[in-house]
């Protein structure tokens, strides 16, 4: 049996709020990083109401915002997380069938 690889990557998600919109965006996130990317990336989440120096630091104008931070460059997509193949596209996130 092989030892589970560390993450080649972060993920953070900007949220706002206990919303329908951002718990969507939470589910989205986590199955993406749980199912696709098979523990690959790290996910932090971050609700903009309760770290605001956060959102400054980062920069972040919309929630949900998904920024991926690691590897360089950062990419950032805003709004919908749910067409998966949309979001793996603009954040140039391999899947697990696409790595060795």
């Amino acid at each position: 049996m092989t030892a589970p690889q560390p993450p080649c990557g972060a993920l953070t998600l900007y949220v706002s709020g206990a919303s329908k919109l951002s718990a969507r965006a939470i589910a989205d996130a986590t199955e993406l990083c749980d199912v696709l990317l098979r523990g690959r990336y790290d996910l932090a989440i971050i609700d903009v109401h309760e770290n605001p120096a956060a959102v400054v630091s980062s920069q972040v104008i919309a929630a949900p915002t998904l920024i991926r931070n690691l590897p360089l460059p950062e990419l950032r997509l805003v709004g919908d997380l749910s067409d998966t193949e949309k979001v793996l596209e603009a954040l140039e996130l391999p899947t697990a069938t696409t790595v060795g």
